[in-house]
């Protein structure tokens, strides 16, 4: 009976594919309060503006917002306050090093529930130019109209 089995997924971060190139993606863990995994538990978050940065051998994520849970107190957390991400200490290392020298970006892709844990699925990105934007936007509607037109 004990843990929840299997993935549960919460939200997704669909601007990021929009925005980057995902080069690597990874798993970490989240560190919440009660009141936040409960409006985790709820969906009641946002990742749209979000991103990684390391600050003394840790790494944390900022812009995610986490709405107060409705039932919580004085328990309650602010909603966009920094969290901290749960990786090995190499992981770190080697992420930091290709951010600084690469000039890439660490954007939470998505938040999932794994075995009753919160995971945050980090995305090694590129920026797009607004050409490679454009191109990926015609390829989308290229492939939507050949499935409508498979349809008829």
């Amino acid at each position: 009976m004990g843990k929840d089995s299997g993935i549960k997924p919460i939200a997704q971060n669909r601007k990021a594919y929009h925005d980057y190139f995902v080069l690597e993606k990874l798993e970490a863990g989240i560190e919440l309060f009660g009141t936040e995994v409960k409006s985790v538990r709820a969906g009641k978050i946002n990742l749209k503006d979000s991103w990684c940065f390391v600050k003394d051998g840790e790494m944390f994520v900022n812009g995610m917002h986490i709405s107060p849970y409705e039932h919580g107190n004085i328990f309650n957390r602010d909603p966009l306050r920094t969290k901290r991400l749960l990786l090995h200490k190499r992981e770190i290392r080697r992420l930091y090093a290709q951010v600084k020298q690469e000039g890439l970006a660490l954007v939470p892709l998505s938040v999932y529930f794994k075995n009753g844990r919160a995971k945050v699925e980090i995305g090694l990105c590129k920026g797009k130019k607004l050409y490679d934007k454009r191109e990926t936007a015609a390829k989308k509607d290229a492939q939507r109209s050949i499935e409508r037109n498979l349809r008829r």
